[in-house]
This record gives structure tokens, C-alpha cells and sequence, in this order.
């Protein structure tokens, strides 16, 4: 008996679980209609979206290395007319400095050459002076030596040491 009741509980139970089975076949059904609906209507449009993201992002991605490209070789032709805009303006600078170097040069030899001019004309001066004072001094020094005998020595005797 107990072997009966356990094989008429395991009938109940395969009763039960073929109604079950039976039960949710149209469940089943409906699930992968669901399933086929999301994958119709929802995933396969979700794929192309996320697809077409991912294609215009990496679009994107390279048309900005692109433009970081364009932008480096711009900034590097951009260095390099400021490097030679800096070129000309020092040789530009060098060459005025050395304009004006040569400026100074010559006014400083003008400055020179007209000082040069004005000490000869001024010892020329002192020369023509000297001379003329000599010249002064000699034929005054007679006179002079005359007068100092004169009053050094009585009238008689200078008029006597002159006529010897």
C-alpha cells in the first residue's frame, strides 16, 4: 500500500505538472513573441543607433586630430615667421646700432679733427705772441738798460760810458 499511494501521489504530480506544462505553453508563447517584438522594435533599432554613435563619434574623434593636426602645423609655421620676424628685427637693430656706432665715429673725428685745428691755431697764436713779445723785449731791452743806467748812475758818467 504504501507503494500504491506513493505511485498514485506521482500520477497527481505528473497531472499536475503536465497541466502546468500545458498551462504555461501559451506563456511561453507569448514570451518569445515578446522577445521577437523587442528584438524587432526595440534592439535591432537601439544596435543601428549605437552603431551610428559610435561611427560619428569616431568621426569626430579623428576630424579633431585632424583639426589638432591642421592647428600644430599652423602654430608651427606661425613659430617660425616669428622666429624670422625676430631675426630681421635684431639684424635690423644690429645694423642701426652700428649705423649710429659709425655716426658717433665720425662726429667724435670731426670733434677731433676741428680741436686738432683750434690747439694749432691757438699754439700758432702763442708762437706769433712769443715771437712778437722777443721781438718786444729786444728792442726794448736796450731802452730799459739805457734808463737803468741812467738812474743808477750819475748824468755825467752815463754820458761819458756812452761815448766810449
Amino acid at each position: 500500500m504504501p507503494e500504491r499511494r506513493i505511485s498514485a501521489i506521482m500520477g497527481q504530480i505528473l497531472h499536475q505538472l503536465s497541466e502546468l506544462a500545458l498551462g504555461s505553453v501559451p506563456t511561453i508563447i507569448l514570451f518569445l513573441l515578446l522577445l521577437a517584438a523587442y528584438g524587432v522594435l526595440v534592439r535591432r533599432p537601439l544596435d543601428r543607433v549605437l552603431a551610428e554613435r559610435a561611427a560619428r563619434t569616431t568621426g569626430a574623434v579623428e576630424q579633431a586630430r585632424g583639426a589638432m593636426s591642421a592647428a600644430e602645423a599652423e602654430t608651427a609655421v606661425f613659430e617660425g615667421k616669428l622666429r624670422a620676424a625676430r631675426t630681421q628685427i635684431n639684424a635690423a637693430r644690429e645694423a642701426r646700432l652700428k649705423q649710429w656706432a659709425q655716426e658717433r665715429e665720425q662726429v667724435l673725428a670731426q670733434a677731433r679733427a676741428a680741436t686738432a685745428e683750434k690747439i694749432q691755431a691757438a699754439r700758432l697764436g702763442i708762437e706769433q705772441s712769443a715771437f712778437a713779445a722777443r721781438q718786444q723785449i729786444e728792442t726794448m731791452g736796450g731802452e730799459l738798460s739805457a734808463q737803468i743806467l741812467k738812474a743808477v748812475l750819475p748824468a755825467d758818467a752815463a754820458g761819458s760810458e756812452f761815448a766810449r
